[in-house]
């Protein structure tokens, strides 16, 4: 690696770069992208694709007074690198060290965190208008892909900053690809701009004509780019961001560093909303990741000469759901599946393939799918919407409005639920038990393992009559997981004698409190009467089907254990059942945002694992 971008301490140092030095900036940044994150893991493909994007967005605007904020967050890693961090970079996804994702924490350059599409039109306007508000001269920077602005909030940010006429800026990173490939209208629209670009050159060359006359050329351009008269729409072919009060500027190479500065000044100098159209190619200098972008979008360590993935898990969750969906759909022709742009991460690939005319892939738009399940279900069908946890919170709003209180039958499949590791806060699954909660006419499962996973999802198919979530977690199913695979409601699963302590717990987390409770009771860890413990693993936690109030007579102490938030949880719900028991009630649930880590750290952090789970009981039953 050259010396180059050892010499960068801060944004402005780049703008004091020749052009010649800035193409060896960005191919040290390549280099420095591709051999970290093979070490740390993380999202690739994107970032190799907005290298040179970012390298002139700094070398053009000053981060000083200009605002930047670019949508989901995962394609900042150049961004981190340019903008003091360089040095911590090899902590990146790491518990203390730097997040996969903007964080004004880390650095007063990262304005709003960001991890779900579709929010920085929004908050780019919103930092325009408290920017005029103030006085303040400077511009707003939205960088959007093309992926992320299908989602419905995108759309309503351009609509209301078209029309604002502040000085904002959407920069729409084209490279076909959200995580897979591009679905839906926008595509197709984007796909015809960009292979046009002959279109708008008539643009260009009265651009340049006017920007050389002396003293009133850029004003003419102003006018010209504020108007609606006739003259502009003789003088300009429009797009539909013109149409929504944009200038419309490119499609510029994302990957020619003299056309980027030129579009990117030119957009400097305009005092009006302006969108800026740049084409890029996910996974650019890395043949592995262009060849594959999917693959490389969000990986695990992996070999540089061979692009491998070092640690690859035959099996997961996942998987699970994605063999049990098809071998239900075999057998079922109603069964249809429903994704959110996300094919290969809720494992719905190979259903794709074998039933395309049953599978549907609504790009980034939760909402719709929700609201398009329902519809699905109305006709006659039984949709199963696959998404991850995180990214259901963004269909609160169907999921009662066009679910819930019509009683249809919809199948939620929630991948990612409960701590998911390295992706962070933004990524986290422990709110949508306790959101779902709060929902009438849905029932919540929580396996523990595999086989739970298959008899659940068998249920929600073929007995269930109303709405059925079942809420399962990322990688592989614990080391010691027999099948204690059942249906019901609960199960007692040890009692050595009668017991004066019950806990209660559901989900994957079921076996740390197992283990904690064993090694008490086989390192007799214990030096007071209490040596027996009973346990009581839910499998559905919505509605709680609790035994009569007789089951529980006899204990003393009742503690619970939750991979999720504690507020509104299933672990308050309980204590609402036995509030009538004369008996101690204890909770331990997650209460704060949970940082990037591994996920047995995070368990750590949030009290979760076997040796705080033994300490938590001891304290509880004093």
């Amino acid at each position: 690696m050259g010396n180059l971008l050892d010499t960068i301490k801060s944004p402005s140092d780049i703008k004091k770069l020749s052009k010649s030095e800035i193409l060896e900036l960005c191919s040290e940044l390549r280099e420095l992208l591709i051999n970290s994150v093979s070490k740390t893991g993380g999202h690739l493909s994107s970032n190799l694709g907005v290298v040179e994007l970012t390298v002139m967005l700094l070398y053009v605007f000053d981060l000083d007074t200009d605002n930047v904020v670019f949508d989901v967050g995962h394609q900042t890693y150049v961004y981190k690198i340019l903008t003091g961090r360089k040095d911590l970079f090899h902590t990146l996804r790491q518990f203390n060290g730097l997040s996969g994702f903007p964080s004004p924490k880390e650095s007063k350059y990262d304005l709003f965190t960001s991890g779900h599409s579709s929010t920085s039109i929004s908050a780019a306007l919103g930092l325009a208008k408290a920017a005029s508000i103030k006085g303040i001269a400077s511009k707003s920077i939205a960088v959007i892909g093309d992926g992320a602005i299908t989602g419905g909030l995108a759309y309503e940010g351009l609509i209301n900053a078209g029309r604002s006429k502040e000085e904002i800026i959407v920069i729409l990173n084209d490279n076909e690809m959200s995580i897979s490939k591009n679905v839906g209208g926008m595509a197709k629209y984007l796909s015809k701009i960009r292979n046009n670009p002959s279109y708008f050159k008539a643009k260009d060359r009265i651009f340049n004509f006017l920007i050389k006359i002396p003293k009133v050329g850029q004003k003419i351009i102003r006018h010209i780019m504020a108007s609606k008269t006739a003259l502009k729409e003789i003088l300009y072919h429009q797009t539909m961001f013109e149409n929504m009060g944009f200038t419309y500027l490119g499609p510029v190479d994302g990957h020619n560093i003299e056309e980027l500065s030129k579009l990117f000044l030119r957009a400097k100098i305009l005092k009006v909303p302006v969108l800026i159209h740049v084409n890029t190619v996910k996974g650019k200098g890395y043949s592995f990741a262009e060849n594959a972008p999917t693959a490389f979008h969000g990986l695990g360590k992996f070999e540089i000469e061979t692009g491998e993935v070092i640690s690859k898990t035959e099996t997961s969750f996942t998987k699970t759901f994605q063999n049990e969906l098809l071998r239900l759909a075999d057998n079922n022709s109603k069964i249809c599946a429903v994704t959110a742009a996300m094919a290969q991460g809720t494992g719905l690939f190979e259903f794709a393939k074998k039933y395309p005319k049953r599978f549907f892939d609504v790009g980034i738009a939760e909402g719709h799918a929700v609201t398009f399940s329902a519809g699905l279900a109305k006709g006659g069908m039984l949709p199963i919407f696959a998404v991850y946890s995180s990214f259901m919170q963004r269909a609160y709003d169907q999921l009662i409005h066009d679910v819930s209180i019509q009683d249809i039958k919809v199948i939620f499949a929630i991948d990612r639920a409960g701590l998911v590791g390295e992706d962070g806060k933004t990524h986290q699954g422990i709110y949508d038990a306790a959101f779902l909660n709060t929902i009438q006419n849905i029932e919540i499962y929580s396996p523990s393992n595999y086989a739970e996973l298959s008899l659940m999802l068998d249920n929600a198919v073929n007995t269930a009559t109303t709405s059925v979530a079942i809420r399962y977690p990322r990688g592989d199913e614990h080391k010691s997981a027999t099948s204690i695979a059942t249906g019901e409601p609960f199960d007692i699963t040890m009692s050595e004698v009668p017991s004066k302590t019950l806990v209660v717990t559901y989900g994957r987390i079921f076996y740390n409190a197992l283990d904690a409770l064993n090694e008490i009771i086989e390192k007799k860890l214990y030096k007071n009467e209490v040596t027996s413990f009973d346990i009581l693993k839910l499998n559905k936690i919505k509605p709680l089907e609790l035994p009569n109030t007789d089951f529980f007579k006899g204990y003393t102490t009742i503690i619970f254990f939750e991979e999720g938030v504690k507020n509104g949880g299933i672990a308050e719900s309980f204590g609402y059942c036995i509030s009538n028991l004369n008996v101690n009630y204890y909770i331990k649930a997650i209460t704060n945002s949970v940082p990037q880590a591994t996920v047995e750290k995070q368990m750590e952090l949030c009290k979760l694992d076997t040796k705080s789970m033994i300490e938590f009981i001891k304290e509880s039953t004093k």
